[in-house]
């Protein structure tokens, strides 16, 4: 962990934004809730009208099993049970480099490869919602991220600023506010017009003094697992899956997803 932090300069970090309201949720509709059944949730982010982008880690239960698709379900902008609009999950690929380990903990190479695609069976209009592109990080110091959590799954919340805490070999490790349910969330940079996706979250943890969550670059994992899908290698499909229109739903607002395992960072 020690030599992903340091030479960054901090940025002032904001605190978490509650996302209810139609005006709020505008921006960061893309963003949504991963429901994984039994195994709680995640957040993801529509990259594509069928596309959803989020942690390999999410695929898999805390005995490193893999969660059957026909299980999981993308709730675009979903807040106080009402969803921009939601769909079933076909098919999931997570990075061929990325090995779930059953103990909760990770290496940093687990870290870089934490990456998966969740391909929908209804696609989601992207004039309803539009997705985000996927780009390499900037310079800058300072990235948002927007993401369900435990104590928070029924809304999003959205972190307007915090800092870049140091890079390295396509790890990136950042201050922002995450715990459970946040794995997947998008990191983004805002300082191009509209906000891109440069990294998504893996882990997170304490280094003693701060909090430190772990991330890492995009564009050609993201590539390795289209092209996984094209393929059809590692790929999972669900079995026995209804035809699923997409449209506005309300769905119960109990708190009863309890978030996905959140990984430890390594030496936290």
């Amino acid at each position: 962990m020690s030599l992903l932090l340091g030479g960054a300069a901090q940025a002032q970090n904001s605190g978490l934004e509650r996302l209810t309201r139609a005006d709020q949720i505008t921006s960061w509709k893309a963003v949504g809730r991963v429901d994984l059944g039994a195994n709680g949730f995640c957040t993801g982010t529509l990259i594509a009208a069928d596309l959803v982008l989020t942690a390999a880690h999410c695929l898999y239960d805390r005995a490193g099993q893999s969660v059957a698709p026909e299980k999981i379900i993308f709730r675009a902008g979903f807040a106080d049970g009402i969803s921009v609009a939601e769909s079933p999950v076909q098919l999931v690929v997570a990075h061929a480099d990325y090995s779930p380990s059953a103990n909760g903990r990770s290496s940093m190479d687990q870290v870089m490869h934490d990456v998966a695609l969740l391909q929908l069976l209804s696609p989601i209009s992207t004039s309803l919602v539009p997705p985000f592109a996927v780009s390499s990080p900037g310079d800058g110091d300072e990235v948002s991220v927007v993401s369900y959590a435990r104590g928070r799954s029924e809304a999003l919340s959205w972190q307007r600023a915090c800092s870049v805490l140091g890079r390295r070999s396509g790890l990136i490790a950042i201050d922002c506010d995450v715990t459970f349910g946040s794995s997947g969330a998008p990191v983004f940079d805002r300082s191009r017009g509209r906000a891109q996706i440069v990294s998504i979250i893996s882990s997170g943890g304490t280094d003693g003094t701060k909090n430190v969550a772990l991330g890492m670059e995009l564009p050609s994992l993201i590539l390795d697992l289209k092209a996984q899908l094209r393929a059809g290698r590692g790929v999972q499909g669900a079995s026995g899956q209804p035809t699923a229109s997409v449209r506005r739903i309300t769905v119960g607002s109990g708190g009863g997803a309890s978030g996905a395992r959140f990984i430890k960072a390594p030496g936290s």
